[in-house]
């Protein structure tokens, strides 16, 4: 039986945080004897994903990145822009394989951290800590007891909710023959894309240079699209809108990311924790997972370190939840326009500062204010039938 203080499921971006966090040695102290379990190539490991975040200074992951920007801009369906500079934040872009490569790096040098390409097929708690039962990569059975275990693989099903919409998005990443792209702005959200029947729709643009860039189409529905679908949606957006001309695409990237009210449990056991994604790290109203990540990790290590019992935190305040989930139902009612309610919030918030709030660091008074440049009937609507709106299983597609 293999042995450790902690095991980490799952090498996504929630698993190689908390790894790499974990392998921090404070002078005196001991750090955990830890268990990374990587799932060997195939469709339990995840595909190459692009994550973005804001933050101010340098960052822990600063050497993975691929470019970052303090300029953004958001243009309405008309093609008019809203641009805002977010000094002293920085929007940040890390590409999955850069993020892991930094991390394989570092861990080499820590010997406290084994990094161990297995199957996991069941975690369960026993006194004193869990078990977890894997198949190594030839296929062997296993056993690994561990003191903790944090989980951050995906949930095989969503639990109930009163609201759940899906962020799903298709990008490229293109290089032009001309120089079409302006590499000191990223455009986070332009709505001259055509809208779907339900939820909303925009395009979105990461620049590393004048030749180069993520081209992505982004849609808030209820179902995903088909292959030729996106395909097509991107292809529109890039010839018709962006008007890119010859172009050449060296990758793509495809994702479903799901926007919920339903509570996330991060305790699923005595010793047994989630994390990232599947323990609540993905802000509801946004998608944006990576920052809510890197609070509950920071908080998990710290937590071992001191010795103290490591549940993961809520990675968004209550009162940030609570805005989102009359924001979901907002959207999902058909109430609210979100182009244009998307659009009012950044033409009339300084932009650094909705970012706060969309990291739940704004004040009572600040969150008060930002919620009424939205159209305060349709969410006053919205927020007073929550509480009886009955909690359902989300019909996965």
């Amino acid at each position: 039986m293999l042995e450790a203080d902690v095991a980490v499921v799952g090498a996504g971006a929630a698993g190689l945080s908390l790894a790499h966090r974990l392998a921090d040695t404070t002078p005196g102290t001991r750090p955990p004897s830890t268990v990374l379990l990587d799932a060997p190539p195939g469709p339990l490991r995840p595909p190459p994903r692009t994550w973005c975040f804001w933050e101010s200074g340098p960052g822990r992951f600063d050497a993975a990145l691929t470019a970052s920007w303090r300029h953004l801009r958001v243009r309405r369906p008309s093609g008019a822009a809203i641009d805002g500079d977010i000094a002293p934040l920085r929007y940040k872009m890390i590409r999955s394989e850069d993020f892991e490569h930094l991390v394989a790096h570092d861990l080499a040098a820590h010997p406290a951290v084994r990094r161990l390409e297995a199957t996991v097929e069941t975690v369960e708690d026993v006194p004193g800590g869990a078990l977890v039962r894997l198949r190594d990569g030839d296929g062997r059975p296993q056993v690994l007891r561990a003191r903790w275990v944090f989980d951050s693989r995906p949930l095989g099903s969503l639990p109930a909710a009163r609201t759940t919409l899906l962020q799903h998005f298709h990008g490229w990443f293109v290089r032009t023959a001309r120089p079409a792209f302006d590499p000191r702005t990223a455009e986070l959200m332009d709505f001259r894309v055509p809208q779907p029947a339900d939820g909303l729709s925009f395009g979105y643009v990461l620049p590393v240079g004048r030749h180069q860039a993520l081209v992505e189409y982004t849609e808030f529905s209820h179902r995903p699209l088909s292959a030729s679908g996106y395909e097509a949606a991107v292809r529109h957006y890039a010839d018709e809108v962006l008007r890119l001309g010859e172009l050449r695409v060296l990758s793509t990237e495809t994702g479903v990311i799901p926007m919920t009210d339903a509570p996330m449990p991060r305790q699923v056991g005595e010793s047994v924790f989630r994390i990232g994604a599947a323990g609540g790290a993905t802000r509801p109203s946004t998608g944006y997972t990576f920052a809510g990540i890197q609070r509950q990790t920071r908080a998990v290590a710290a937590a071992l370190r001191q010795g103290r019992r490591p549940v993961p935190p809520p990675a968004h305040p209550a009162r940030s939840r609570a805005m989102d989930a009359v924001l979901l139902r907002a959207l999902d009612s058909g109430r609210a326009d979100g182009p244009a309610l998307l659009c009012r919030l950044f033409a009339h918030v300084p932009m650094r500062r909705l970012l706060l709030f969309l990291d739940g660091r704004t004040r009572l008074h600040q969150d008060l204010a930002i919620g009424l440049r939205t159209p305060v009937g349709p969410m006053l609507r919205s927020a007073l039938e929550l509480p009886g709106l009955p909690r359902r299983p989300f019909d996965t597609p």
